[in-house]
C-alpha cells in the first residue's frame, strides 16, 4: 500500500442505495492512497452490501449500530467523530440528508455526523424525483449553510429505470474532492 505524505483518518458513511456496493471500490482506493478508513453503514446500507466486505478492504471493524462497542468503554461513535479529518457519505440517501438537515441521531452514521468537527463530504445517490423535491433541495440548501459540501449526483440511467440527476459521482471523482478537501 502506497503511502501518501498526509495519510488522514477518514469516516466513510454508507446508507441503503443500490449505490452501495461502490463504497467498496471508494474504501478501497483510499486505503491504497495510504489514508486509515472507517466505515459506518446504515441498517439499510447493508442490505446492499454486506458489512464484512468493507471491514476487509478498510481493515477496520465497520460500524452498524450505536451499540457497536466493541472495542472498550468508550463510545465508538463518539470516538470515530472525535478522530475523523473528513466524515464522507457516499451514497447519501434523500433520508440520510433529510438526518442530517434536521440533527436526527437515532443510528451510529447520524450520531457521528453531530458529533464530529471534522470537515463533511456528501456525495448523493437517488431518484431524480427524490433529489428534486423540495424537501430535498431545503435539505441540501440547510447543509450547504452549515458548510456541508456536495459532489453531484450526476445525471444518466437511475436503478429505477428513469433517466434523469440522481447517479452516484463516479468513486474516482469523489476521490479526488476527498483529496482536495484533505490537502
Amino acid at each position: 500500500m502506497a503511502k501518501t505524505k498526509k495519510a488522514k483518518n477518514i469516516v466513510i458513511g454508507v446508507s441503503g442505495s443500490i449505490a452501495a456496493y461502490k463504497a467498496a471500490d471508494l474504501v478501497s482506493q483510499l486505503r491504497k492512497d495510504g489514508h486509515e478508513v472507517h466505515v459506518v453503514m446504515t441498517r439499510d446500507a447493508t442490505e446492499f452490501i454486506t458489512p464484512l466486505t468493507l471491514q476487509v478492504l478498510s481493515r477496520q471493524p465497520v460500524t452498524t449500530s450505536l451499540y457497536d462497542e466493541k472495542q472498550n468503554w468508550h463510545p465508538g461513535h463518539i470516538e470515530l467523530a472525535d478522530n475523523a479529518d473528513l466524515l464522507v457519505v457516499a451514497p447519501a440517501t434523500a433520508n440520510v440528508i433529510a438526518k442530517f438537515s434536521h440533527g436526527l441521531a437515532d443510528d451510529a452514521l447520524g450520531a457521528i455526523h453531530l458529533a464530529t468537527l471534522a470537515p463533511i463530504l456528501i456525495a448523493p445517490a437517488m431518484n431524480g424525483k427524490m433529489w428534486e423535491h423540495p424537501a430535498t433541495v431545503e435539505n441540501v440548501e440547510t447543509l450547504k449553510k452549515r458548510g456541508v459540501e456536495f459532489i453531484g449526483p450526476e445525471e444518466g440511467m437511475l436503478a429505477c429505470g428513469y433517466e434523469g440527476t440522481g447517479r452516484l459521482w463516479p468513486v474516482e471523482g469523489i476521490v479526488e474532492a476527498i483529496n482536495r478537501k484533505l490537502s
